[in-house]
């Protein structure tokens, strides 16, 4: 077996969950680090060089809204769901689970 080959599709497959992923930890306002921290913590490992960028369009899409915290020493552009984002994101976690039956239903034909 092609070790990366197998590697490159992985990082394949798991790119098309990062939006959901973030998507996930934005009902309360995270700033970029906490939400690298946050999905870290359940197991999801994501670069700050795909995060930010990712923030910046779902934030272009309207889905994200945003506003800075200059209180600290550190200002922080904290993030978290619009209301066009909470129901984008029922959707897509609909078709999600819809995905999730269809491939169990093709996998186990194999």
């Amino acid at each position: 077996m092609d070790q990366s080959i197998l590697d490159n599709l992985i990082v394949e497959l798991r790119r098309g969950t990062q939006i959901i992923a973030v998507l996930s930890q934005l009902s309360r306002n995270q700033y970029g680090y906490s939400l690298l921290q946050s999905l870290e913590d359940k197991g999801i490992q994501m670069e700050a060089g795909t995060l930010y960028p990712l923030l910046r369009r779902l934030e272009s899409q309207g889905l994200l809204q945003s506003e800075w915290d200059t209180t600290e020493a550190r200002p922080r552009k904290y993030y978290s769901l619009s209301k066009s984002g909470r129901e984008i994101y029922q959707a897509v976690i609909k078709e999600w689970h819809k995905l999730i039956q269809e491939m169990a239903l093709i996998i186990k034909e194999d």
